[in-house]
């Protein structure tokens, strides 16, 4: 049950971020998915480290928005330039 809660929340975070962020998106609801856990594992990493969250707390749902949109922004880079060559 706690995996699908994870991909339910991971979508909800990654059309959240692909809303935010102008421009067309590469990938369908699969990337969507993964982009919403990439970046609230991004989030709970950086709180971590900035002493924001402590080892058992989870990223909050802003938080992991702003991670999603950091990663969202990494893929279309590294997709557009993957494209080109």
């Amino acid at each position: 049950m706690r995996i699908l809660i994870t991909i339910f929340v991971g979508l909800i975070i990654g059309i959240v971020a692909k809303l935010l962020v102008p421009g067309r998106d590469p990938g369908g609801f699969i990337v969507t998915i993964l982009l919403g856990i990439a970046g609230a594992i991004l989030a709970r990493w950086v709180g971590r480290q900035l002493g924001w969250y402590k080892p058992q707390d989870p990223a909050g749902f802003f938080a992991s928005v702003g991670g999603a949109v950091v990663v969202l922004l990494l893929y279309r880079l590294f997709h557009r330039a993957r494209t080109r060559v």
